[in-house]
This record gives C-alpha cells, sequence and structure tokens, in this order.
C-alpha cells in the first residue's frame, strides 16, 4: 500500500529557479537551478537523482528536525543543512497574528535556500484542532468530540479548513491526526483520540488525513499530515503517559494498529512514533514495530519522525540513543536543544556521521531515511513553491471556517439527561440564569493545546463566542440573561443553565488518579437547585468525569466535551435550533473504581454504554 497511490501530482519541469511570476507561493528565488528535475521523470527518479547529489553530512542534515528556539544562529540552518524545523506547543514567533507566522516561515526558508543545494525545509507544528497557536485562527473541538459527531465527512470538511489555514500561514505540515485509542481516562491526552474503539480511530483518522492532504499534497491548500503516536499510546498502563502497553501482539494489532493501516490508505506522508513502551521496549527503538511491521507489512513509503527528544528516554548516551533509533527506522530526529544544551543538534550530527563512518548505521539506511524525505518533499512542490501565498493569509479565521467548526460543536454535543423535556430552552423565558466558572471563558471552553502547550484559562485568543456570550445573542428581546460564577441568584429564573468542567491540560500535566468533578462546580449546581429552578448542566471536559454527586441535581446534562472557540454551536442545541445528535465516542463510568471500562469488557455496568445519546 503506497502511500502515493492516491497522490495525483509530479513534478515535470526541467531545471529552473524557483520563484516565477506564476507561482502562487513563491517569492523570492533560490541561487541555483534544480537540475535533477528532469522533464518526465517521477519523483522516485528525481529524489535518487538528488540523493546522490548530496555528501554525508547534507545526507544527516536532512534527518534532523531542530525547535525554533535551539536555533542560536539562523546560518546554522543552511551550514547543516536541516530538513525541518519546528515549533513545539510553546515555541511561537514574537507575532502570532497570521501574519506573523508567515514572515517568520518565509525568513526561515529563505535561510534553508542558501544552502549549497537549496533544498527547502519543511516546517511542523502541532495544529491539532485547527491552527491553535495561531491567535486568530478557528479552534476546533478536540478529537473526542469529533469522534461523538460520528460523521466522517463533517471531520474531513474541519481538517480541510484546519489545512487551509495553516497554509494560510505558509506553514506545510501539521502533527495531526491522532488515531490513538485511549483506554483509560486517567490518561490526560484521551481527548486528542477520537474514541475508545479502534473503528472510530481508523474512520476518523483516515477522513482527517484526506482533509489535511486534499486531493493533492502539492495544492496551494493543502499540508503534510502526520498520523501520530505509533503504536499503543493510548493503552498504557493505568493511563500514565508514556508509559508501558502491557499486551500481547495481538490485542496490539487488534485494537493499536487498525488507524494507522487506515491512515497509509488514506495517504498519510508521515507518521510520528510514540513516547511509550510496549511490553517493557521503547517504540523509538523498536525495529520490529517501525521497520519490520510500517514499512515492511504495511508498506509505508513516507518518513517516520520522532517526538520531542524522546530518542534521549532510550538506554544508554546519547549516542547510543541515535544508533538504535536510526537503525530502528526513524528517519527524522526532532531535536529541541541547541548548541550549549545537552543532546543538541550538533551532537546527533557527530554522532551519526561518526556511527556510519564506523559501520554501526549503515549508509544503505541513512539513504534510505533521506530517499523518503526527499520524496515527500517532491510530492509537496516545495523545489518549485518554497514560500507561503501572502493570498491566503486573509481566510485565516473566515466565516466560512467557523461556519464549519460550529456545525462540529452542535453535532458532537451528547445529551446525556432530559428529565421533564426541559431542553430546548424557550427563547421567550422571561429570565435565564447562567451559571459556572466555564460559562464566560475561552480557555475552558477550548482546553489543551491552545496558544500556550498546556491551555490556559480567561481569554486565551483575541477572536472566539462564549457560551454566555452566545446565549445572549440567542434570545429574544424581553428575556434577562443574568450570571454568576457560583450560581447564587438564580431564584425566580425560568430555567439555570450551569457550565461546569475541567481546567485545560495536556499531555504529561493532564493524567488524574480523581476524576470527580471540581468542588465549586458542585456547589454551582447545587446553589442553582436550592433556587428551585429547573438546572441544565453543560460539561467541558476531555474525558468522562465522575459525575454522580451532580446528576441527580440536574433536570438536563449536556457533555460539550472541549468545543473550541464557536460557542454558538452549544446553544444551537440548547435553544432546539439543532437537535442533539452525537453519540458517547467512550463509555461514561460511574466511579473511579470502574476505570478502565471499555466496550466490550467482560463486566460493564456504566453510568452511560458507549454510542449513548438521548434525542429530544
Amino acid at each position: 500500500m503506497s502511500i502515493f497511490n492516491n497522490w495525483r501530482s509530479v513534478v515535470t519541469v526541467a531545471a529552473f529557479a524557483v520563484g516565477l511570476a506564476a507561482s502562487p507561493r513563491a517569492v523570492a528565488a533560490p541561487r541555483v537551478p534544480y537540475a535533477f528535475m528532469q522533464p518526465g521523470s517521477s519523483v522516485d527518479r528525481q529524489a535518487s537523482a538528488l540523493l546522490a547529489r548530496l555528501t554525508l553530512d547534507e545526507k544527516i542534515g536532512q534527518m534532523v528536525q531542530v525547535d525554533m528556539n535551539a536555533i542560536k544562529d539562523k546560518n546554522d540552518i543552511a551550514k547543516y543543512g536541516f530538513g525541518s524545523l519546528l515549533s513545539g506547543g510553546n515555541s511561537d514567533p514574537a507575532d502570532i497574528s497570521p501574519a506573523g507566522w508567515a514572515r517568520m516561515y518565509d525568513d526561515f526558508q529563505s535561510y534553508a535556500l542558501k544552502s549549497r543545494l537549496a533544498i527547502p525545509i519543511l516546517y511542523g507544528v502541532d495544529a491539532v484542532h485547527g491552527h491553535n497557536n495561531v491567535d486568530g485562527a478557528v479552534i476546533f473541538p478536540h478529537n473526542i468530540a469529533l469522534g461523538a459527531t460520528r460523521n466522517p465527512a463533517l471531520v474531513e470538511r474541519a481538517a480541510r479548513v484546519t489545512a487551509a489555514e495553516v497554509a494560510g500561514t505558509g506553514i506545510d505540515w501539521t502533527f495531526a491526526p491522532c488515531v490513538t485509542v485511549p483506554r483509560n481516562e486517567r490518561w490526560g491526552r484521551t481527548y486528542e483520540g477520537f474514541g475508545e474503539t479502534p473503528e472510530l480511530a481508523s474512520l476518523m483518522g483516515a477522513a482527517y488525513v484526506r482533509g489535511l492532504q486534499g486531493g493533492k499534497l502539492s495544492g496551494r491548500e493543502s499540508v503534510l499530515a502526520c498520523t501520530k503516536h505509533f503504536l499503543g499510546d493510548g493503552g498504557t498502563t493505568d493511563g500514565i503517559d508514556q508509559g508501558d502497553t502491557r499486551c500481547d501482539e495481538a490485542t496490539l494489532r487488534r485494537i493499536h494498529l487498525p488507524g494507522y493501516v487506515e491512515a497509509i490508505r488514506a495517504g498519510s506522508a508521515t507518521i510520528m512514533v510514540s513516547y511509550n513502551s510496549w511490553n517493557g521496549q521503547k517504540l523509538h527503538g523498536h525495529r520490529q514495530l517501525l521497520t519490520d511491521l510500517l514499512k515492511g507489512e504495511l508498506g509505508f513509503r513516507g518518513f517516520l519522525v520522532s517526538d520531542w527528544a524522546a530518542i534521549d528516554q532510550l538506554p544508554g548516551d546519547y549516542r547510543s540513543d541515535v544508533e538504535a533509533s536510526i537503525n530502528a527506522g526513524l528517519d527524522m530526529i526532532m531535536i529541541p536543544n541547541g548548541p550549549g544544551q545537552e543532546n543538541n543538534y550538533v551532537d546527533f550530527i557527530n554522532h551519526l556521521k561518526e556511527l556510519v563512518a564506523a559501520g554501526k548505521v549503515p549508509l544503505a539506511r541513512v539513504d534510505d531515511a533521506v530517499l523518503r524525505i526527499l520524496r515527500v518533499k517532491l510530492e509537496m512542490g516545495l523545489f518549485k513553491h518554497p514560500f507561503g501565498d501572502k493570498n491566503l493569509i486573509a481566510q485565516v479565521g473566515s466565516a466560512a471556517h467557523r461556519a464549519v467548526a460550529r456545525e462540529c460543536v452542535r453535532e458532537s454535543l451528547v445529551l446525556l439527561k432530559n428529565q421533564g423535556r426541559v431542553l430546548p430552552l424557550s427563547r421567550q423565558a422571561t429570565r435565564i440564569h447562567v451559571a459556572g466558572k466555564c460559562a464566560d471563558d475561552l480557555g475552558y471552553q477550548c482546553g489543551g493545546w491552545t496558544i500556550e502547550w498546556q491551555g490556559r484559562t480567561g481569554q486565551v485568543v483575541s477572536n472566539g463566542t462564549t457560551v454566555l456570550q452566545a446565549l445572549r445573542r440567542e434570545v429574544k428581546p424581553g428575556t434577562t440573561v443574568t450570571f454568576s460564577t457560583n450560581g447564587l441568584g438564580a431564584a425566580g429564573a425560568s430555567v439555570a443553565v450551569v457550565v461546569i468542567g475541567e481546567p485545560p491540560y495536556a499531555e504529561m500535566k493532564g493524567d488524574r488518579t480523581d476524576l470527580t468533578l471540581a468542588p465549586e462546580d458542585v456547589q454551582a449546581i447545587r446553589n442553582c437547585k436550592q433556587a428551585g429552578v429547573p438546572v441544565v448542566a453543560v460539561l467541558f471536559s476531555g474525558r468522562p468525569l465522575i459525575i454522580t454527586d451532580v446528576l441527580d441535581q440536574c433536570d438536563a446534562l449536556v457533555a460539550a466535551w472541549l468545543p473550541g472557540t464557536e460557542g454558538a454551536g452549544v446553544t444551537d442545541v440548547l435553544f432546539g435550533r439543532h437537535h442533539p445528535t452525537g453519540k458517547l465516542p467512550c463509555t461514561w463510568p460511574r466511579t473511579m473504581g470502574q476505570i478502565p471500562i471499555n466496550v466490550g469488557d467482560e463486566s460493564y455496568a456504566p453510568l452511560f454504554p458507549f454510542g449513548f445519546g438521548l434525542k429530544y
């Protein structure tokens, strides 16, 4: 199954200088023409011809991906011939507007084109729910919510919007989709998966890949997908991030592999390797899984990239880490450290060069890695169009893009309880009292991986609509909307809407052993209930939480996940403009003692089963 089966773009231009006026991406020309690009030659032949011109130093440079903050001298980009740069979760330009990101990309690319053969860089970002480190971009619901939609066509549209906004800033690679299959809600990355079954990961992951990469990778609004994290990250013991997935091979293949099979079929150009271990062996050094299974059995022809400094976790010193990871099948290594820091990109380059000279890493393994990287760059059309298209900047955060995100929100909401048909709300109610710490807070609403790696509370982005704002816009004249964070003041209202949830978090820091609701959330609901009014609870969370303390206090309860910037999608459902259609992508436990609980377990008595979702 070639990753190029569905790719139709083949560069057939003879030797030329990049930067033709007709090019939608080009703004400048590199020093040299690309003589290796012969008319009518295939991408494979072009990549092989270019590979033959590279020195060992230049080959190793292509295998290096450096975080932007690690570069102390931009001239190192050309000096070492880096294959890629990235912005990690907190590595942003000073100006995080779309135009600011676009200027940064073009600046770095201009340095790459100063190298001897003017090979363009790929630039990677974690645009995992929209272009989420760009102020003004649309922030989509996280993947767990998209899994609740059961709508792969909508997920593909969401990914197309994300690709267009990423391309609008010049960037050409996003580390998405995550096709993890979370099997324990304690895990802080649960929301990055589409749900607890391999079927959801396969269906939605393939749709996301198609959306990001479009009909052809050289399209002006297409970006590279990077399916992650290979393999078994969602199955770690006790839900510990970067932990050990303990199971036999049959279970690993049945639960955790199908998402990758379908992503490869959909054309995923890159795959990121996982931090976790499988039965005690780190994936970054696992030749059986990376080379024999992924590249051999599954026929993956793209390239493998490591996670952030992940080879450093292999046993031994850094030199042995380099040897083990490259021999296992890694093609590009993500390095967050620069000169003066431990295990930096100069160390990696020197170690790999010495290992090749000593015969401990075969030159053929290096050639295979670089050939894979060059093929992808050629498919991207980077040699012809290395710079960003400034005409695309204006579409970032557009009304049309926000409409798609709003649709994702409303289709992802899962109605868990609706006693006495308190929902849908009446737009002509005398007074609606809104409560809860999350009701008017975009940070809670968006969750982690939003501007900052771990996210934050408050006005995390300059754009977006909170649930409180959306509700005030929705009601008819004559309806009063009041608000208190703690739920006091609800007496006399027609209904209370209480918006509660988890604080933002991301990997590592999101692991929790207690998933009960925060005391202030429980109290806000109780205060409204004690006021004698119907209570509608809206829960923002990246996973099921233990809600038995408040379920009997709520007349209605909606699982809204982490909906992103478009809070109007929530009120669309609350007011019945659109009926709830979301279905649980994961089993909802009664108690912490039930976790882990997954559909198909021999003993299965959840609070709400997988696939549950009420209608009006």
